[in-house]
């Protein structure tokens, strides 16, 4: 039985309750990780979720935005986020050596482009809905704020595109990033973006069905509020 046909009720009954946009994570994301592991929850899919924050992570702190001793990564270790170790070997540039052990590119785009099409593969093998429309959605979300910067900073927006054929073509971006548009600082616009994303999970949450949509949106929430924290302890200033 795949992921998706189980139903978790032991595990979404004792995961504590989660606040609103903002306010703070009420566990960490090893410790959300932990008990989805415990209760036999759909680890695959958190962990692939989980992931794409300790990319975050690793990309501050690799630019310097973060102090490494802070990182609190749930998948990666925390050597692999301060670039002391390689990558797993899914997530390297293909023309990177194997045993390369410490040369990633603090440039993230070719990294992005193979995580998430490793998400995309995992949400086919697990048949997960959610975190199949999440790839869709993050991929044409910061496809989307590719263009409006370039468009912004009068560039050709090409280079800067990351695993095209994985967004979703009917989603209004434009649209709905008016408010990061009409932002008058970094962290501003950073907030109208983030609660786009944190009203995507509302919508597709699907409270009360104990299957593993349920669970993944859950993740998905506890990443958007560790980002936050972060950057409210002033640990950095972009995602």
């Amino acid at each position: 039985m795949t992921a998706f046909f189980k139903r978790y009720f032991y595990l979404l009954c004792v995961l504590p309750d989660i606040g609103e946009f903002g306010s703070t994570p009420p566990l960490t994301k090893q410790g959300l990780l932990t008990v989805v592991t415990e209760s036999e929850g759909p680890v695959d899919i958190v962990q692939v979720l989980l992931l794409s924050d300790d990319l975050l992570e690793r990309e501050a702190v690799l630019t310097g935005e973060r102090d490494p001793d802070t990182a609190d990564p749930a998948v990666l270790s925390l050597q692999q986020v301060k670039g002391e170790q390689p990558l797993p070997h899914f997530l390297r540039p293909h023309e990177e050596d194997e045993e390369e052990s410490s040369d990633d590119s603090v440039s993230g785009d070719p990294i992005w482009q193979n995580y998430f099409q490793y998400a995309s593969d995992r949400a086919r093998s697990s048949r997960s809905p959610f975190l199949r429309a999440w790839v869709g959605f993050e991929v044409g979300m910061r496809n989307a704020l590719a263009r409006l910067r370039a468009e912004a900073l009068d560039l050709d927006p090409d280079p800067y595109m990351v695993a095209q054929g994985l967004g979703d073509p009917e989603f209004p971006f434009e649209g709905i990033l008016e408010g990061w548009r009409a932002s008058s600082n970094p962290l501003e616009a950073l907030e109208a973006q983030d609660r786009v994303r944190w009203n995507w999970v509302a919508e597709h949450e699907q409270w009360y069905s104990f299957n593993s949509n349920e669970v993944a949106a859950y993740t998905a929430r506890i990443i958007l509020l560790h980002r936050w924290r972060r950057i409210n302890q002033g640990d950095e200033n972009k995602p």
